[in-house]
């Protein structure tokens, strides 16, 4: 009897972890790992389309630094019109897309195409704008945006913009914000009258206002130093009960939870 309640408390106590953190499952560990720095290095001239594939390449095959596998939880509150408190908890990754090892990783920016492959691999999804303004708010480290004005689209500007932001954060660890535009999924985009658009958002300042309102502007595959890619876990807890995000953002109450749009039907990005 006494074994058994040794291993039900061992049970209730993996049970509470897991709806505690979400962490990211990846293939097994490389044995050699390209860098941040080799990264930049060899992508250093190269145009969108090849940068992209080689940066899914290596992120599907696992190269991404241990500490962004490890999700961290984000709440969202709500009183629906009948007096009713809901509370949604989902889990984001606690930096923006990165590749390389613990010491020597770099962010990536990507095309929403490239992020939704790689979300859709990971068992995970693009923000909201809403979700963006939540995770700003819940943020542990804050730091003033960077804008850069020559190259923006260059791999060797995406570079100098992360080695700026590392230089800002200073090895304060938890989850970052304001350093980066995010790639969004957005109802704009489906009523956008030229098409194939993507949609960014965010860059707060210290004021918490953002530098980049919700935008649609951009053609599918503009990517520049600006652009980040958080994840989000597809699995979200609203009211107690594990639902898909598509099934919370498809009911009228739910939705308002992640989503401060009229019409929350983006779900994706097709690629």
């Amino acid at each position: 009897m006494r074994y058994l309640v040794l291993v039900l408390s061992f049970v209730a106590l993996a049970s509470c972890g897991s709806r505690r953190n979400f962490y990211l499952q990846t293939p097994a560990t490389l044995k050699e790992r390209t860098t941040g720095t080799e990264f930049f290095k060899k992508v250093a001239a190269w145009k969108w389309k090849e940068r992209d594939s080689l940066a899914v390449q290596e992120i599907l095959n696992g190269n991404i630094p241990s500490f962004l596998r490890k999700f961290v939880a984000v709440t969202a509150e709500l009183i629906d019109s009948t007096g009713q408190f809901h509370r949604a908890v989902f889990y984001v990754s606690p930096d923006y897309l990165s590749i390389g090892t613990d010491i020597d990783w770099a962010r990536i920016p990507l095309t929403p195409l490239a992020a939704q492959k790689i979300a859709d691999s990971f068992n995970c999804f693009l923000p909201t704008r809403k979700m963006v303004n939540l995770i700003y708010e819940q943020a542990s480290v804050k730091l003033e945006p960077v804008p850069m004005y020559a190259f923006r689209d260059s791999s060797v500007t995406m570079w100098q913009h992360h080695l700026i932001i590392e230089g800002l954060r200073k090895g304060r660890k938890g989850l970052i914000a304001g350093i980066k535009k995010d790639i969004v999924i957005s109802g704009k985009i489906l009523r956008d009258a030229k098409p194939d658009r993507e949609a960014i958002y965010g860059w707060h300042q210290l004021n918490g206002k953002p530098i980049q309102p919700l935008y649609t502007g951009h053609i599918n595959w503009w990517v520049d130093y600006s652009h980040g890619i958080r994840l989000i876990y597809k699995t979200i807890t609203v009211d107690g009960i594990k639902m898909d995000y598509k099934e919370v953002l498809r009911n009228p109450i739910y939705q308002k939870l992640l989503c401060d749009e009229e019409w929350c039907d983006c779900f994706k990005y097709p690629y």
